[in-house]
Formats: structure tokens, sequence, C-alpha cells
């Protein structure tokens, strides 16, 4: 600060300017003072848009760090391990996960503004495979509650529940009315896209916390509900939506009509063996994509009756005439209202099935099943239409003369699923699903959770992210605490806290008034943790510090209309080691420190320094010393994370 020589230099006392000295024309004139100001780093943790994307929490950022070797495992456990750990925290499927989701976190990943999105999939599918070659265990709790939950269902949510209540001490029991726990995982999806070793592998690993099971026992009719309140603490709800919903048209009722969740547990369950000559799918979703793929697969038997393939999907019987007959191909159509570009399903999973000669047709809308004589369907009546979705609801308008008979000797509505509330009624809203809160417990039924598909119908790994939280809410409950409120931001996150106990480091007391300073040992000073109310956005980072790196792929085996039937091969492999270290170094990790140096480097004043060695860790790799600091934010223009923001202080 300069002075006139000439004239006399008064001493500042507490008030900086006597009233009616000078106004300030605005905020940051106020804290902007030539050589100086009040504005000094702070170092911001957030949440990265990836895992605000993802509806199970994952602590993405965390094991990507934790595999390009940023953040250091503690002493004797492998990295992969750590990682896997750590992501594991929040979902206990990496492996059928890292196959299946459609990852919503890489369409939210900031560097698609820079190049293309980090393949966060198939790192977590890396990390899952090395978790079961290598046989890791989940850590059993020491201790034992005495408190015990029913889990209704042994899908993604009710295992998920199921998972994070025995981590926490307390003794779970699933019911679930089929042979194998899974739910949809086993039911649902094919199984050359979620191999059966790899599901039983984590669902077993769940189950060896002490997880008791009752299975082909329907809560509703082989046991009641009133007894589960008598016998169990808490209840959970994650039955799941497996019954299909039928095709909105008037008298859409035939033989062989079905719909796409009997479609796909007939094939599971190895019951369904071949299809007809002409299948056609009515969808757009994910679930669509399966049925059309099996459906090509599958083909169909020249010499073999109607009645075999619906009788399969129905139950009644199996089909051994497939094992001795030369199989066909069949021609498959999937329908959509919406076009291409907009349906649901993952974009890279419709472009397999087009590779396959699956005849994919957007913008049309069915309007009747076409019959024959003996009442069996023989083809589907669609018209073009424009569909759109108007407040929650969705618009479709007809075009008028556009009417066509696509002919089909199966038709499988795969537009939606359906909760069955047989012996459960009571919880039914009225809508086909169940209210809950924010914290998934049931209205007006306290100890009574839900989640996962009852909730709303959607992704495996929503339903897992369900499961996570209503376990916190079951927990709380239990200890007759009250729930209170769900972050705004509700995703598992870094805890430098955490680290700090990892590393044997320890943080003195803190005494008021003081409350911690660039010199004290008693707070992390200019720390602050957001990650639960802020997503860091793309336009928050310095992307000039990253150069172009191309996505390290997974090999993808694509099939054509020949090869694909009868091929029931996983399509799909593996990252290798050195592959997984490479993709996750692409990761800018958003919100949090990746110690790249430049704000060392570049400040001109050398008042940002690394914190030492013995004291350092992950998310406390440098510091300021405020005596040097000016406040130019040079510091956070060239922090390629975002991490470093310019508050108040001094």
């Amino acid at each position: 600060m300069s002075t006139n020589a000439e004239q006399p230099v008064e001493k500042l006392n507490y008030r900086r300017f006597k009233d009616g000295d000078y106004t300030w024309k605005d905020f940051r004139q106020k804290i902007f003072d030539a050589d100086h100001s009040h504005k000094c780093p702070t170092y911001i943790q957030s949440t990265p848009p990836c895992q605000g994307s993802c509806p199970s929490g994952e602590d993405i950022r965390g094991y990507l760090n934790i595999v390009r070797g940023i953040e250091k495992p503690p002493a004797g456990m492998p990295w992969q391990e750590y990682a896997w750990r750590r992501l594991t925290q929040a979902n206990p499927f990496p492996s059928v996960m890292g196959r299946v989701c459609p990852a919503p976190c890489e369409s939210g990943c900031n560097r698609n503004a820079l190049e293309d999105h980090v393949g966060i999939n198939s790192v977590e599918h890396f990390l899952g495979e090395y978790a079961n070659a290598k046989g890791l265990k989940f850590v059993k709790p020491g201790h034992s509650t005495g408190k015990k939950v029913a889990v209704i269902g042994g899908g993604p949510a009710g295992l998920s529940v199921a998972y994070q209540l025995a981590l926490k001490g307390h003794a779970v029991t699933i019911f679930d009315e089929h042979e194998h726990l899974g739910g949809m995982m086993r039911y649902g999806i094919p199984g050359f896209r979620t191999p059966r070793e790899v599901l039983d592998a984590e669902i077993d690993r769940i189950l060896e916390l002490g997880i008791e099971t009752r299975l082909k026992c329907r809560v509703g009719t082989d046991v009641t509900m009133d007894e589960l309140r008598r016998d169990f603490d808490a209840v959970f709800l994650g039955m799941g939506a497996q019954a299909g919903r039928a095709l909105p048209v008037k008298d859409g009722e035939a033989p062989n009509v079905v719909t796409a969740t009997s479609f796909l547990r007939a094939f599971n369950d190895g019951r369904l063996r071949h299809v007809g000559k002409r299948v056609v799918v009515v969808g757009g979703g994910d679930t669509s994509i399966d049925v059309a793929t099996v459906a090509r697969r599958l083909g169909h038997l020249a010499n073999s009756k109607p009645t075999d393939l619906e009788a399969a999907i129905a139950g009644h019987m199996a089909q051994d005439v497939a094992e001795v007959s030369a199989k066909q191909g069949a021609d498959v159509v999937l329908t959509s209202v919406f076009p291409i570009e907009k349906m649901q399903a993952n974009k890279h999973e419709i472009e397999q099935a087009q590779a396959e000669d699956i005849h994919i047709r957007g913008g049309l809308v069915p309007l009747a099943v076409v019959k024959g004589p003996d009442g069996r369907a023989t083809a589907l009546r669609v018209a073009k239409c424009e569909a759109k979705m108007a407040g929650g609801k969705l618009d479709i308008k007809v075009v008028e003369g556009t009417e066509e008979d696509i002919p089909a000797d199966l038709i499988v509505s795969a537009i939606g699923q359906a909760v069955d509330f047989t012996g459960l009624e009571p919880f039914d809203n009225g809508r086909g699903a169940v209210n809950a809160d924010r914290s998934y417990q049931v209205k007006d039924q306290p100890g009574v959770f839900a989640g996962g598909d009852v909730i709303r119908p959607h992704l495996l790994t929503t339903a897992i992210g369900h499961g996570a939280i209503a376990a916190d809410g079951i927990d709380r409950f239990l200890a007759g605490e009250e729930l209170g409120k769900r972050p705004k931001i509700d995703v598992h996150v870094f805890d430098l806290m955490r680290k700090y106990v990892e590393r044997g480091l320890e943080l003195g007391e803190i005494h008021e008034p003081t409350w911690g300073t660039d010199q004290s040992k008693g707070a992390i000073h200019n720390f602050d943790n957001r990650s639960d109310r802020y997503v860091i956005p793309h336009e928050a980072l310095f992307l000039g510090h990253f150069g172009y790196t191309p996505r390290v792929k997974r090999k993808f085996i694509t099939l054509t209309k020949e090869s694909a039937l009868g091929n029931f091969e996983e399509r799909i492999e593996a990252l290798g080691e050195a592959e997984a270290i490479a993709e996750a170094k692409r990761c800018m990790s958003c919100g949090q420190c990746f110690e790249c140096d430049n704000c060392v480097v570049y400040c001109p004043q050398t008042a940002v320094k690394r914190v030492p060695k013995k004291e350092a860790t992950m998310g406390r790799y440098v510091y300021t010393d405020y005596d040097r600091c000016i406040g130019c934010h040079i510091c956070a223009d060239v922090c390629p994370t975002g991490y470093i923001q310019m508050g108040l202080g001094e």
C-alpha cells in the first residue's frame, strides 16, 4: 500500500472508514483494492456430474482416482481391491452393471465438452471382474443391533437394501416368490448380456454377510404382511414390476400376443427355445431391444406348431423338438412411437440390433391386432404418429391415412411393466405404484419402506440407489431417530475426514471464538465440502489443461443376421489392467484436486505451496500462505478441476 510522505500516516483502527467518508459502489470494488484483496483461494469439493447423474450414487471420481494412482490404498491392499471397495460402498453389482447399465454417468461426464466421455462403465466392469476372479468378500460388521428387517423381493432394490442393512449390523431376511434371487437381472435380462455365473457370484457375496432367504414364498399369499409386521422391526417393499403391460388397443388379446416380461422369463427359464417366423416387438426401450435380439437368436422352426411357443411362454411346457429340428432365422420388426434417434434404448444397443438386421421403425403407433378365424393374431395394425412428452404425459397424434398392417406370428408388448399387488393391495396408490417420501418410507406406514420399480419403473441402477437410501432411513428408524431431510445431491462422495483417519493424521481441537485460521491445526482452513448441494459444470473447469486423448474402448463383438442365430455367447470383453488405468487417467477429477501443480507453478507470489508430505493426503495437496497471497485469482483461473475458488477471507 503506497502513501504520500508529506501526509501523516494514520493508524488503522477496527473501523476502516468513518461514516460518510466513502460509499462503495459495488461489492466487487469493495473486496478488490489495488494490490490486495479480501478474496482468497478456497478449496471447494463439489460433486462431478458423473456422480450427480448416477442413480446409485457411486463415488465415480473416487474410484477412478484410485485406478489412475492419485489416491493411494492403505498398506498391503492392492489398488484394484481398494477401488472396488470404494465403488461397492454404493453398488454391490459392479460386474453386472458394468455390462448392462446404460451409463447415464457417461452422458453427464464433463469431458463430453472437450471430446468424448470417460469410459466409466468399462472401468467398473474391469473392477467387478477383478473382484470375482480374486474371490473378494465384503467385510462383515463387528456388531449386531439385534434388529430384524424383512425384505420383500430379491431383485436389485431388495438385494441392495439387504446388503446395506447387513453392513449396518441388522439381521435381514429376503422373501422372494422365485426359485432364484436376482429379479429382473435374472428373469428380465438375457443371459448373453448378464452371464449367470457373474450374477450368482455377486449375489452370493451379498448373502455371505449373513442374510437369510425364503425362496418360492410370496408375501401376500404364502405369508401375510401382518405376520411380517409382527415378526420384524421393519419391512422393505422391493417386489419390482414384473407384470407386463398389454398393448393399449381395443380387443388386443390373443394367444400369440404376449408381454415382454413373459417372453423374457420364458427364455431365461429355458422354456422358450424358438419363436415364430415373423415377430413384431412394440416398445422403444432397452427391454424391447432385449426381446428383439433374443427373438433373432432363437429363430423359428419350420415344422413347429404355433401353440408350442405360446404354451412355453405361458409356462406349461418345454420344447424338446427345438433340439432336433433345424432352426431358421426369424424376421424381427421393432416399432416405437418415437423416432429412432429419440428412442429411450441405449444408442449402442440400437446400433447392434440394426447390425443384426432387426428392422427398427420409429414414429409408429399400434392401432389394433388383426386376427384370423382361429382368434390368433396375424398382423399388427399401425399408423404413423407424432409423439411427445407434455406435462409428464405422453401425447400421441395419429397421422390419418397412414395405416398399415405388419404381418406377425408373434407380437410382444414391451411398453412398460406393472406391479402385482395381490395380497398387498393397501399399498397400491391407485396408479399401480407405492407412495413414499425422500427416504423411501411409505406414506402413513412407519417402519415400512419401498424402493425400485414399485416406486417408479426405471433402470436397475436406480433400484440399487433406492435400496441404499432406504437402508439409511430404515437404520435411523430402528435407532429411534428422525429421518430428517436427504441431501439435495444424494450420492457417495470422497470423505476428507475419513482420509485423515486412514493416514493417521489428527486435527487439533477447535475452541471458540476462533474457528480456524491458515495457521491453526484445529481446522482444515479454507476447505469446504459442497458435494451435497453443488454439481460442478464444465464451465468451471480450465479445459485448456487437457489434451486430446481418445477413449479406450472395450472390444465388442457385432453380429449379423446370420451369425446371431443360435449365438448366446457374451459379446463384450472387459478392459485389461493397463487399458483400465489409461482410461481412468482421462478423468478430469471435476471438483477435486488431482495434484497437477498448476496453482503452485503459476502463483506470482509463491503463496500457494504443497502441503508437507507427512501432513498431505488426497484432497489436501496444497495450501495458501495468506501472508503472501494478494488475491490475484490466477490459481483459480488455472485450476483444471475447478477445485480452487475465490472466497472471502483474511
